[in-house]
């Protein structure tokens, strides 16, 4: 996307809630690869999902710096339940902060480790899982949490067009490219599901379950 077409989105989106302004400054101050956060835009497309499908229980691999956590608590109902995974674990007090600050402390439940260890311990099903985490594991993680989205409940991938690279002809020459393309085949071949592709930022799958 072209900077003149983002910021005519950004000038027609709905204000960025001041936590999540301040958090886009320090991440980007602060942490490497700032380009990684989902943004204002993504931000608030995730927080629409969250209004219209009205989840109770959420699932997110890949927290980052909690963007994306606090867009998505602050379009859940009362008593709704985020549990976020992040493996790195030099962003927790950062991450912690800005979820004390959003006022998300009891409503969003943070884990630091790897997500395929830490997911077998959360206990119950989900209504929407977001999958924002290494992209060699992504055929792992959904193989993981498909049996515990319950049936009409939705899955979100990020960065399935992961910059152009799955529309390379021939064999992927990075593992992270190859971890994209043999999920988004995956998804392409699943009969239990129904989805779309939506080809804003580095584009991501929307997936419900049948």
């Amino acid at each position: 996307m072209n900077l003149d077409l983002e910021n005519y989105i950004l000038n027609h989106l709905d204000d960025e809630d001041e936590v999540l302004r301040d958090l886009d400054r320090y991440t980007h101050l602060n942490v490497l690869r700032s380009r990684m956060q989902s943004g204002h835009i993504q931000g608030a497309f995730l927080k629409m999902i969250c209004r219209m499908i009205k989840p109770m229980s959420i699932l997110e691999i890949g927290t980052y710096t909690g963007y994306s956590a606090i867009c998505m608590a602050s379009g859940t109902e009362p008593g709704a339940q985020i549990h976020t995974i992040e493996v790195n674990d030099e962003l927790e007090s950062g991450i912690r902060r800005f979820i004390s600050r959003a006022g998300y402390d009891n409503k969003i439940s943070l884990y630091i480790g790897d997500a395929l260890d830490i997911i077998p311990r959360i206990e119950g099903e989900f209504d929407l899982a977001f999958i924002d985490g290494d992209k060699r594991q992504y055929p792992e993680y959904y193989e993981m949490l498909f049996p515990r989205v319950k049936a009409g409940g939705y899955m979100l991938a990020d960065n399935i067009l992961w910059g152009d690279k799955v529309a390379m002809h021939g064999m992927p020459d990075d593992a992270y490219t190859k971890g994209i393309m043999d999920f988004n085949d995956i998804v392409r071949d699943d009969k239990r599901i129904e989805k779309c592709i939506l080809p804003f930022r580095d584009g991501l799958t929307l997936i419900r379950k049948k």
